[in-house]
């Protein structure tokens, strides 16, 4: 399929809410009536010049949305030569129906930027928190279909709370995607702040259903290297939250069941765009040869 095919059978995946052209390509944002979430929800996609020959997911952090890597982290220049498609999901569930539970407005407190990339099972947030299932059951699939492309040519990656969801859910759903990367990803949510508060109001109180969703802990019970391609991190030294983040854990527990990691630490870099900018080549290229050669 060329441009112009993959551009209009994406385009009636949902309402087209803003496109333009970008190093040759397309750049869309769009909104679809979600039957996992129950709600609309928003995504962008990038098709190259030439039509995709490969599609990187890419999953933001807390308080993100689908328009800031799209807009921030200028991945579409290099996208548009190696022949990537990028497609950036909105983080969580939105609208009147989240707004209306309490403690939903905060701007992460279980709420409208932190879907964490699991299906929660709590009350209230079990029946519209669902973007486990909302990205592999859905999004995804209808993404591939729209242009073409199917697992073995599909890669994951992401930001901080992005990250631990390209992680999660790679480990998760073997044979899902043939090429894995995160930036600054929290890789053991277990065990900081941040995930013990998120996993204790989606998942419960009860500890033993919190591994399931922990990258570090699913790689350390993976019976072989899940990856043996490798997996790329890269990670900011002067990050403030980097004791949110345990990248060492997951160093570890890639080691114990011999996963190749090149886990690559930054002197001097934050936790913002600025970052993700500097590297973000990077991870194109290493997903680009894997899912194009």
């Amino acid at each position: 399929m060329d441009m112009r095919q993959q551009v209009q059978a994406a385009t009636a995946l949902g309402t087209v809410t803003g496109e333009h052209g970008s190093y040759g390509g397309r750049q869309l944002f769009l909104t679809h009536e979600s039957a996992e979430i129950g709600l609309p929800m928003r995504f962008a996609l990038y098709v190259p010049p030439g039509g995709a020959k490969g599609l990187l997911v890419f999953l933001v952090g807390l308080t993100a949305t689908e328009e800031t890597f799209t807009m921030k982290a200028g991945a579409q220049r290099l996208a548009s030569e190696l022949g990537l498609a990028l497609l950036m999901p909105d983080t969580s569930a939105r609208g009147d129906a989240v707004t209306s539970i309490p403690g939903a407005t905060a701007s992460w407190d279980f709420g409208v930027a932190a879907g964490f990339y699991l299906d929660a099972t709590q009350t209230p947030w079990a029946t519209h928190w669902r973007m486990e299932s909302y990205l592999m059951r859905e999004l995804i699939p209808r993404v591939q279909g729209a242009l073409g492309l199917d697992a073995a040519r599909t890669g994951i990656s992401g930001h901080s709370m992005g990250g631990h969801g390209a992680l999660t859910l790679a480990l998760r759903h073997p044979g899902a995607f043939a090429s894995l990367s995160a930036l600054a990803p929290i890789t053991a949510p277990s065990r900081c702040p941040w995930g013990e508060k998120a996993f204790t109001g989606y998942l419960g109180e009860d500890r033993d259903a919190w591994p399931a969703h922990d990258a570090s802990a699913l790689m350390q019970a993976s019976k072989a290297a899940p990856y043996p391609q490798g997996i790329l991190v890269d990670q900011g030294l002067a990050d403030k939250f980097l004791d949110q983040l345990h990248p060492e854990a997951f160093e570890s527990a890639c080691a114990s069941v011999s996963q190749p990691l090149t886990l690559r630490r930054h002197e001097d870099y934050d936790h913002g765009y600025y970052f993700i900018a500097t590297v973000i080549d990077d991870h194109l290229a290493f997903h680009a040869r894997r899912l194009i050669g």
